[in-house]
């Protein structure tokens, strides 16, 4: 349905590029779940973002050689006039801040029933009716009367569910999901993610989840994309990635994850230093100046290395050989036991 080929987004600045995306290539299935997961800064919503050609241009600007395939058609050459017709009717975002991206002095109504006028051609009565549909569809009570309500009446998780109901107002094929339970608490979250997973079934829609909770990927996806620095670390199906990790980010994000299997509660580790200033990009390896397992050869940009089916990972190092691990383990990183599998059973 969708796929991307070395997408390249840099920001232009004063100081020089701002390399947000640098050769991400994936693809999604129809009906598949793909979770994209990294640190803050990673690329993940600006992958998202140049997907929707919602980028502001300049100073952003997708470099030559990137290629956005949705249905056969390529996006990043698209016209606007054409890409309107797509963006919401095709293709649907969740936000990650509901009260920034509804307007403050429209209602709910009148936010809802734009898509559906503007992609579905339904006459005023029947937008009203849909959207007092849509409401009840993601759980809001007494739709009709909320339907006059404005966004900032609405708790942070109702706001959120408005968010979605407009997004699958068109019953779009692609649905991304932009960290859609950021600064919810946990409860609604899950109230949230099994929302979502609920219109996947019910509608049968593709849906690209992002986020930087490992929890969320692996009770909602069928695979994963890890991303840092603007690159691809590591990608496999969502059981193969929690079992087998063989990138040491991976590594890293699921030692960060608390274990609620363990009798005691153990230290949670943490990745030494911070994201690389992707304003001045490190040759080679972008993970290098955090990595305990790093190599001299890491100066140089790891090649595709397959581990097993789907399972892909950018690195020079086999993080399950021994002899490594007795190495990182003096440079202070603790091995991982079996953490990948026990977590992923335990979401």
């Amino acid at each position: 349905m969708l796929e991307v080929k070395d997408l390249k987004v840099y920001f232009r600045t004063r100081e020089g590029n701002v390399h947000a995306v640098d050769g991400v290539s994936f693809h999604v299935d129809e009906g598949e779940s793909l979770g994209i997961v990294g640190e803050s800064g990673s690329g993940k919503s600006v992958t998202s973002l140049s997907i929707m050609r919602l980028l502001q241009i300049p100073p952003a600007q997708i470099m030559d050689g990137s290629s956005i395939v949705f249905q056969d058609a390529e996006l990043v050459d698209m016209e606007e006039s054409e890409m309107r017709k797509i963006r919401g009717r095709q293709i649907a975002m969740i936000f990650q801040d509901p009260m920034t991206s509804l307007n403050p002095v429209l209602t709910v109504e009148r936010q809802l029933i734009e898509p559906l006028q503007l992609h579905l051609g339904l006459s005023r009565g029947e937008a009203h009716n849909r959207a007092r549909e849509l409401l009840e569809a993601v759980g809001i009570p007494d739709a009709e009367r909320r339907l006059r309500s404005y966004p900032h009446q609405f708790s942070g998780g109702m706001r959120q569910r408005v968010m979605i109901a407009i997004a699958i107002a068109a019953n779009p094929k692609l649905l991304i999901a932009d960290e859609p339970t950021t600064a919810l608490d946990v409860t609604v979250q899950a109230q949230i993610l099994e929302l979502i997973n609920r219109l996947r079934r019910d509608l049968g829609t593709s849906v690209m989840l992002i986020t930087h909770d490992l929890g969320v990927v692996a009770g909602m996806t069928d695979r994963i994309i890890v991303m840092y620095a603007g690159k691809i670390a590591e990608t496999a199906s969502t059981d193969e990635l929690f079992a087998n990790p063989r990138h040491p980010y991976t590594l890293g994000l699921l030692s960060a994850v608390p274990r609620l299997d363990e009798e005691r509660p153990t230290e949670l580790q943490t990745i030494p230093g911070s994201p690389p200033d992707q304003l001045h990009p490190i040759e080679g390896c972008p993970f290098q100046p955090r990595c305990p397992f790093v190599l001299p050869q890491c100066k140089q940009y790891p090649p595709a290395r397959k581990i097993a089916g789907n399972h892909v990972a950018y690195c020079w190092v086999d993080v399950t050989d021994p002899e490594e691990q007795k190495r990182a383990m003096q440079r202070g990183f603790i091995p991982l036991t079996e953490i990948g599998r026990s977590y992923l059973a335990q979401s």
